[in-house]
């Protein structure tokens, strides 16, 4: 076998609920169901792996200190849930609307698969046999980009569990894990 099976999560949406710039621990609310599915991939073996553009540090709302903090904190609370993050990535340049040396492009920043190409190398990932759940068509885009064989667009919206082309789009995390259990 040719690497290990990871999963990618974005963040903000997929793990927590989007807020707008959540970088603390009492804005945190984690989505329903994320730690059982985290739990349910890494009971078959993938490695958890975090992927998140975050603007807000490319803006000057918060610094990588208080990102690393707070991802320190996120990374303990998935321990505790015996669901144990193995790796976060992230971009904090944006091309229009960063600060300094964050104002410009990065291959890092999805839809550029960046971040998911530097977990394969570093993780020694078998790319077509992980997934990838996001809340955006961007981070669909990266994935499929990067070489994800499995997409999950989390969509609480969506009114059952429906795979269009190479994508599922789901509901609720329960679907990923009845998609998971099937595969």
């Amino acid at each position: 076998m040719a690497g290990r099976r990871a999963l990618f999560l974005d963040r903000d949406g997929v793990i927590n609920i989007d807020k707008g710039y959540v970088h603390r621990p009492e804005q945190c609310q984690f989505v329903d169901g994320i730690f059982d599915m985290a739990r349910a991939f890494a009971a078959r073996g993938y490695l958890l792996v975090i992927a998140t553009n975050q603007a807000g540090i490319g803006r000057g709302l918060y610094g990588e200190e208080d990102f690393q903090s707070f991802m320190a904190w996120m990374k303990e609370q998935f321990r505790k849930e015996r669901a144990d993050i193995a790796a976060v990535y992230h971009c904090p340049d944006h091309p229009t609307a960063g600060v300094g040396a964050y104002r410009r492009e990065n291959p890092w920043r999805k839809p550029g698969p960046g971040m998911l190409l530097q977990a394969a190398k570093d993780l020694d990932l078998d790319m077509a046999a992980s997934w990838c759940v996001g809340d955006k068509l961007s981070d669909m885009e990266a994935a499929k980009s990067a070489g994800v064989g499995h997409l999950v667009l989390f969509d609480p919206s969506a009114p059952a569990a429906v795979k269009s082309c190479d994508t599922w789009r789901i509901p609720t995390f329960d679907a990923a894990i009845d998609i998971l259990n099937r595969a």
